[in-house]
């Protein structure tokens, strides 16, 4: 990567997608390394996503990475000492990256809406994950264990919402971001 010839052509193209063969072998596709691809273009578009996507989307991208390379580090920790050594927010990081690596970065290109999705249905997506990854950090505040969060149904919720059609989406989308506002309380997690 620090060939000179390399650094040109990446400074000519703007982006680089660093493909990653543990990805494949997970069965993970697209197989695009999201810690170490990049894009030059990313500020030169912020003011497009603000008003063509959602006024607040380059912060929840700017956010989903940073969930991501934390979840990252904590992974090489697990692999260290196994996740019960960790503390229960960090286990929330690693359930969150997971489902932002699961249901969200990850498509299935057999099955006809998971295929493709729009900017819209995304940027829904990224709201959905982050208001869970919010939810659920305050009902630990509040005295909520991960396994509790982790067994709640509004998971399975989450998980399904790449697959509802985009006719479908913003009615679906709007019922788990209500459900989540409630879904983590202490109520909520004991009932």
């Amino acid at each position: 990567m620090s060939e000179p010839v390399t650094q040109a052509t990446l400074r000519i193209t703007g982006a680089f997608w660093r493909l990653d063969a543990a990805l494949a072998r997970r069965r993970h596709f697209p197989a695009i390394n999201w810690n170490g691809s990049y894009s030059l273009f990313t500020p030169v578009l912020e003011k497009w996503y603000r008003a063509n996507v959602g006024e607040d989307f380059p912060e929840l991208r700017q956010r989903i990475s940073s969930v991501l390379q934390q979840e990252a580090s904590l992974q090489e920790v697990v692999q260290l000492v196994g996740p019960d050594a960790l503390q229960d927010n960090e286990r929330l990081i690693i359930e969150a990256g997971r489902m932002l690596r699961q249901d969200f970065l990850q498509q299935n290109g057999f099955d006809p809406v998971d295929a493709s999705a729009s900017m819209p249905k995304n940027y829904g997506l990224m709201k959905m994950m982050l208001k869970f990854y919010d939810k659920a950090f305050e009902g630990l505040k509040s005295g909520a264990t991960i396994d509790e969060i982790i067994q709640n149904p509004v998971i399975e919720k989450l998980s399904r919402a790449r697959y509802v059609p985009e006719g479908e989406f913003a009615l679906y989308r709007d019922g788990v971001l209500n459900e989540l506002d409630t879904a983590f309380g202490a109520r909520a997690v004991n009932a």
